[in-house]
């Protein structure tokens, strides 16, 4: 009980975390990444385009955030998709970005751990920057695995460790020192901008990953990094 309780007070204070920076989470994506973060989601979206192009194909981005990459992948498929995202503001943002392109994904609020799907629904599972908030890894990737077709496709694209060291070195420079900065300046929450390098250093490595998911009934699972390896898009198949 005491495990679940904790689970449930950190669930509830990234919630509020990302509410407070909702107004402002998508310039500081483009911002701190340098842009970076549109090449992410799309080579992402590349990635699983030929599930996209299927047309009975059941696909959910989960952590949907404010859409970005939900946008991209119903563009890419033509037709409508899901998103999911326990954030409201965040949801509201989403909602607002898709009827200014005139896109007609559906949205729901809902925790990645407990999704109101039914087992084996889904054909494809995408989740970006939204695995690091899990309250348990092991129980997303569980809950993922669940809603998956056999034979269907889980894209986890994460932050993580850079293997190059002097390149490491340089990146926890600017997570830890002018990242919380230029964040809290813009957003008015330091706090968060704190909370993301201080998750990176706390999440599996790129490998590690690989081996958790693969322990919670995956197989086939792969992984690439990009951008000297301060992320890595795992896909695996359930």
């Amino acid at each position: 009980m005491r495990a679940l309780q904790t689970q449930e007070q950190s669930a509830r204070w990234v919630r509020d975390m990302f509410a407070g920076v909702s107004r402002h989470y998508d310039l500081l994506n483009h911002v701190l990444s340098f842009n970076a973060d549109r090449y992410w989601r799309a080579r992402t979206v590349a990635r699983v385009r030929h599930i996209l192009r299927r047309p009975e194909a059941a696909v959910l981005d989960l952590c949907c955030g404010t859409g970005d990459l939900l946008i991209g992948l119903e563009s890419s498929a033509g037709r409508i998709l899901y998103g999911v995202d326990f954030c409201h503001p965040m949801l509201m943002a989403a909602a607002a970005k898709l009827e200014r392109k005139h896109l007609r994904s559906v949205l729901f609020e809902g925790d990645a751990l407990r999704l109101p799907l039914r087992d084996a629904s889904l054909d494809l599972v995408t989740v970006a920057f939204g695995v690091r908030n899990f309250a348990d890894y092991r129980g997303g990737f569980q809950e993922m695995r669940r809603v998956l077709k056999p034979g269907g496709m889980a894209a986890i694209l994460e932050f993580s460790q850079p293997p190059n060291r002097a390149f490491a070195a340089l990146y926890d420079f600017y997570s830890l020192n002018v990242l919380p900065r230029i964040g809290g300046w813009i957003s008015g929450s330091r706090d968060a901008y704190s909370y993301l390098p201080d998750s990176v250093r706390k999440f599996p490595s790129a490998e590690e990953l690989s081996t958790l998911i693969r322990e919670c009934g995956f197989r086939s699972v792969t992984f690439e990094r990009m951008t000297f390896g301060i992320l890595a898009l795992h896909l695996a198949i359930a």
